[in-house]
């Protein structure tokens, strides 16, 4: 048994009922911070870093650490396969999604029974692991997050929700002025969310102060104007008269950081040269070798064999030409001016200083071939040579020209995973879409060009970019590339080239650390950063707890899940009272186990579960994870670890 040494060792490979997670990337890194929370037991199984990354962090405090290495059947036995209750696979990248299949297909073979959530973006292995008959989850990460980063794009103030069949809006809006005035100062009078709203069910209230109250109570009074969230049916909504307002934390900060700042002159992270620097530019040597090595990157593959097949004849015909020509006094001819003979036939250029024609009738028939195929080996590459700095040329001017006269568009900067998944949403709500990609050759592009999307080819940290993608014009910005520093240097350059209209645009950064996005939010002005693994993580957390995530939604900045539970028998909620449950939980709908279909709404603060009821909760995510935790009935067998 192996441990990261932090803390006491344990004898994993013993222990019965917990939660095995493979991956300590950011997302892994959260699922088992929030399990760790719970009091949730968690084994954390760490694969290899790939080449060239520093260590990870350590586990959280009191988490066992596996070193996986090679032994994948080591590794899981170590960290008790035996007796866990599920395995969740999170290895970042696509050299992790093979891992994560790997994980997955192993623990199903020698641990049928067992729960298995896997993060697999790849559609179609998805599929065929979900086919299996086994209990889990497959989880793509890109569409988990992308109804939140589209929000906050199109700065939506309502969030549609399925409760079990059944349509829900949240709703953010201001609160209205109530009849009465205070008689004591003549102004409008708080009134209660119970008074303004009735029934709906209030999620948030944020005052004039900045002070977020969650899930507050129906008596809670509000001062007119305070931003309020609310939940209910189309038709509650309606009858309430709910004016919808963009949502506190939906766009950027406003007042902050309203004037460009000057950016000094600098080489760009992430690929390609900054034309509005004046310094720190590369060695003239080092940018050739670079631009050979991307001209090779880029290179056709016929391209490259028929270059191979030029640079093959050549040498042949040097060491034909230096063994068998003959000068008037019987010299061989030296190896250099045998390069020069091949290379002035191939190129039938003729210069007149040597000549076949005194030489043996096998050296003259060479000749023959040598100038014919000369022809073609040198045609060949020249005409993909021309086709690729063609294609080239098109395809980065393509996207520009495409985009010159866009406005009120949305600009997505990196069309990975989740920029294309966000990309797709957008399109299909029939916003207009400017991408930015780095990459010439990202394997996303034909998915944007076949919805019609300009893709402007790029460095997203080069403002000149940032204005072939209209940037300035765009109604809101999406900076979601893998690269932390790359997004927020990149977010900084679009701050600059919006100014004025900084206030108004909502600009959403992709970061993968949530305390980094705090501090970026913080420090920088943005007010949109997300963390993919602040928003990714319950769902997993609640598949591997056996537990129902049906969405996550941002509600004043903080994350809140919609959940679907049962709850059993002899469990924590069986006969459990609506009053009695978490403060911060609201209990939307509730479907009895008594055969009825209907769906119970609103259910009343004295109305207790019972065993075999579907209850759908929504709520922040801590609190409704353990909430739904409190559904599970408590077996002995899984209520510890074996062995301690």
């Amino acid at each position: 048994m192996r441990t990261d040494g932090d803390g006491p060792e344990h004898d994993t490979a013993s222990w019965c009922g917990h939660v095995i997670v493979c991956g300590r990337g950011d997302l892994g890194r959260r699922i088992v911070e929030q399990l760790h929370h719970r009091g949730e037991p968690v084994v954390v199984l760490d694969a290899a870093p790939p080449p060239g990354r520093g260590p990870r962090p350590p586990a959280p405090a009191g988490v066992p650490l596996i070193g996986l290495g090679a032994d994948l059947s080591g590794g899981l036995e170590a960290a008790g396969l035996a007796g866990a209750r599920a395995v969740v696979c999170v290895e970042p990248g696509d050299a992790g999604e093979l891992h994560n299949l790997h994980v997955a297909l192993h623990v199903r073979e020698h641990r049928p029974d067992v729960r298995i959530v896997t993060a697999l973006g790849n559609a179609a292995i998805g599929r065929a692991v979900a086919d299996d008959p086994g209990p889990g989850t497959v989880l793509d990460v890109a569409d988990l997050v992308t109804p939140a980063l589209v929000e906050v794009c199109l700065q939506s103030p309502a969030h549609a929700l399925d409760v079990g069949g059944h349509r829900f809006v949240a709703v953010a809006t201001a609160a209205p002025s109530p009849a009465t005035a205070d008689p004591a100062t003549g102004s409008p009078a708080p009134a209660t969310l119970r008074e303004l709203y009735g029934d709906l069910a209030p999620l948030a209230v944020t005052d004039h102060h900045g002070v977020t109250l969650l899930c507050p109570g129906r008596d809670h009074r509000v001062a007119p104007g305070e931003a309020v969230t609310v939940l209910g049916s189309d038709a509650e909504i309606a009858a309430a008269g709910v004016a919808t307002v963009v949502p506190p934390g939906a766009g950027s900060l406003g007042p902050v950081a309203r004037h460009p700042t000057v950016r000094r002159p600098t080489t760009r992270r992430g690929g390609g040269h900054d034309p509005d620097a004046a310094h720190g530019r590369a060695g003239a040597a080092r940018r050739a070798v670079a631009a050979v090595v991307a001209l090779g990157r880029e290179s056709d593959k016929g391209l490259r064999w028929a270059l191979a097949a030029l640079v093959g004849l050549l040498a042949l015909s040097t060491a034909v030409i230096s063994l068998g020509y003959r000068y008037d006094d019987g010299r061989p001819m030296a190896v250099v001016d045998a390069l020069y003979f091949t290379v002035e036939s191939v190129a039938t250029v003729g210069f007149g200083d040597f000549s076949f024609a005194d030489q043996a009738v096998w050296l003259r028939l060479w000749a023959v071939f040598l100038m014919l195929a000369g022809i073609v080996t040198t045609a060949i590459p020249i005409a993909f040579f021309t086709d690729m700095l063609i294609s080239r040329r098109l395809a980065a001017t393509a996207g520009q020209r495409a985009a010159s006269t866009a406005a009120g568009h949305v600009v997505i900067v990196g069309l990975g995973a989740v920029g294309v998944s966000v990309m797709e949403a957008l399109t299909a709500r029939g916003r207009d879409v400017v991408v930015v990609e780095a990459d010439p050759r990202n394997r996303h592009l034909p998915r944007a060009r076949a919805v019609g999307v300009p893709v402007v080819l790029g460095d997203a940290t080069t403002p000149s970019v940032l204005r072939d993608a209209r940037v300035p014009r765009a109604a809101a910005v999406a900076v979601l590339t893998s690269d932390d520093m790359a997004n927020i240097e990149t977010g900084l350059a679009v701050r600059d080239l919006l100014a004025p209209r900084w206030a108004e645009v909502p600009v959403v950064l992709r970061l993968g650390d949530r305390e980094l996005a705090r501090t970026v939010s913080a420090r920088f002005g943005f007010g949109s950063v997300r963390s993919l693994a602040e928003l990714a993580a319950p769902w997993f957390v609640g598949a591997a707890l056996g537990l129902d995530v049906l969405g996550t939604f941002p509600v004043h900045g903080q994350a809140f899940l919609l959940g679907r539970l049962r709850v059993e028998a002899h469990s924590g909620l069986d006969g459990l009272a609506m009053r009695d449950l978490s403060a911060r939980t609201r209990v939307v709908g509730l479907r009895r186990a008594d055969g009825d279909t209907s769906l119970e709404h609103p259910p009343r603060r004295d109305t207790r579960f019972a065993a075999g009821d579907e209850a759908f909760l929504v709520g922040p995510d801590e609190e409704l994870l353990e909430v739904l935790a409190r559904s599970r009935a408590e077996a002995p067998a899984a209520a510890g670890r074996r062995g301690e």
